[in-house]
């Protein structure tokens, strides 16, 4: 990996490469999780009978959940390899190897023989992309968070931080979008071939995302601490034993930002869809996720722009506390079997979270130096998707499989709110007093 600080930065300050900075970061998101987000589609829709042909339709769909989540397992490996390289030589050249990697781990799985072709090697095979899949994008986040925060204007952190935070909901967007035109196809085709489509187009998409990841500079923060030369010793090592509380705090504020969204788009996709007797066909709950996912893109940086108006504490429990009610209100709404109830509950349920995730990278990455930023944000972002985004669709289905009842699912949701919320209290005032008190604490600036 060649030493990104040899390109010249732009001048710090600058509005316009602020700007340009934002939508780098957002159009690089956008891509890596349309890549990551198909995977979760086709688990939820076509990956058990794919690569688990032999197994009854339950299993077969736990065994894909399963190796949905082995890509979160291989995230936080990502953020600490890149994390590693974008603290000591620059985020630009981090970032695109991060891209790089998912373009082609994607495109492979789109052309991945089933089981029925290869037997067991079929699902081994799925399981090695996959974590490639997460190793990317383990070390993309980070990277393309600090990409817009450290070219902001000064006050601007939160809002420019929201740029990179709009690629996933996008992202999710385009790749539902993706499964919901393939959708159509009758089910032998889509089963055989339709689902390939979104994971082949990958390709073209890879190639627009390195030629504007390509054009940007590295960040003035990091170039002003390269030619300082100051050798601040192995990043992860730095972040686990001086900043040890910041990672936990981190990781668990981060839970309700994103493992909702794996509850709502990924097992609600199956669990609405599947049986005997569904509540609705793929298309149809397709098109209400779909719904749901326009909402959040239009929703989602009015989080961002409460969070830069009024105090942080404040906001964040604007934002999260309607979760209580909207969240158990989706599932209700989802049961009556009718379309527009549908949508609407799943519209509510993701504003909450959606307006929260906004400001989440804005609150990382003011929690730690610049020295062992992209480490510390990668590693708290990671964690928290391993634990708890990468298990929810399956920890979910095991609990409608053993209690029968959908409401211990809603109460697992509950139970994420309730983790972010005791955290993030924390979280902030250490920031606040790093804001403070900079020489004892991680220099910050939140806003």
């Amino acid at each position: 990996m060649t030493e990104s600080h040899t390109v010249a930065a732009p001048t710090p300050g600058s509005t316009r490469d602020a700007r340009r900075a934002g939508v780098s970061a957002f159009a690089g998101t956008t891509l890596e999780w349309f890549d990551f987000y198909i995977y979760g589609s086709a688990a939820a829709l076509v990956f058990g009978k794919v690569f688990f042909s032999g197994a009854p339709a339950a299993i077969g769909t736990l065994a894909a959940f399963g190796t949905f989540w082995v890509g979160f397992l291989a995230r936080p490996l990502g953020g600490l390899i890149f994390g590693h390289f974008g603290d000591k030589y620059g985020r630009k050249s981090a970032l695109v190897v991060t891209l790089t990697m998912m373009g082609v781990a994607t495109v492979a799985i789109g052309l991945l023989p089933g089981y029925a072709q290869i037997g067991v090697l079929a699902p081994i095979l799925l399981v090695v992309l996959r974590m490639v899949q997460g190793v990317a994008v383990g070390g993309e986040w980070g990277g393309a968070v600090l990409i817009a925060t450290e070219y902001a204007p000064p006050g601007k952190k939160l809002l420019y931080g929201a740029f990179a935070q709009q690629g996933s909901p996008v992202g999710n967007l385009l790749a539902t979008l993706a499964f919901l035109a393939v959708a159509q196809l009758p089910d032998a085709a889509f089963t055989g071939w339709g689902w390939r489509i979104p994971f082949l187009a990958s390709a073209l998409l890879m190639i627009v995302g390195l030629f504007i990841r390509l054009r940007l500079g590295e960040t003035p923060e990091m170039v002003r601490h390269l030619e300082q030369k100051k050798d601040a010793g192995l990043p992860a090592k730095v972040v686990l034993t001086r900043y040890p509380g910041l990672v936990a705090l981190g990781t668990l504020a981060c839970v309700a930002g994103v493992a909702l969204t794996y509850v709502k788009s990924t097992f609600v996709l199956s669990w609405a869809t599947a049986g005997d007797a569904p509540l609705f066909d793929r298309t149809t709950f397709l098109t209400i996720v779909a719904i749901s996912l326009a909402v959040q893109v239009i929703g989602q940086p009015f989080g961002a722009v409460l969070g830069s108006r009024l105090d942080l504490r404040r906001a964040v429990y604007w934002m999260l506390l309607p979760e209580i009610v909207f969240l158990p209100l989706l599932f209700v709404l989802v049961l009556t079997g009718s379309f527009w109830w549908a949508v609407i509950g799943m519209a509510l349920a993701t504003l909450p979270h959606a307006m929260y995730y906004a400001v989440m990278a804005g609150m990382l990455s003011a929690a730690f130096p610049t020295e062992v930023r992209y480490t510390g944000i990668s590693l708290s972002y990671q964690l928290c998707a391993t634990i708890f985004s990468g298990t929810a669709p399956f920890v979910c289905q095991l609990l409608l499989t053993t209690t029968g009842s959908i409401w211990s699912v809603v109460v697992l949701g509950l139970v994420y709110v309730a983790i972010t919320l005791a955290a993030v209290v924390p979280l902030l005032r250490r920031i606040t007093a790093a804001e403070q008190n900079p020489t004892t604490a991680a220099p910050a600036a939140a806003r």
